[in-house]
């Protein structure tokens, strides 16, 4: 039996990653910059 998390680093980067937020074009990183987000993505 396989456990629940069956973490895929590369998957997790795509959708996740510091790039994919940057090319969202919904201003996701400059709201978390507004914030004050120490880390701003994985």
């Amino acid at each position: 039996m396989k456990r629940p998390f069956q973490p895929n680093n590369h998957k997790k980067k795509k959708t996740q990653g510091y790039l994919s937020r940057k090319l969202a074009g919904t201003g996701i990183l400059n709201k978390r910059r507004a914030k004050g987000r120490k880390k701003l993505s994985v």
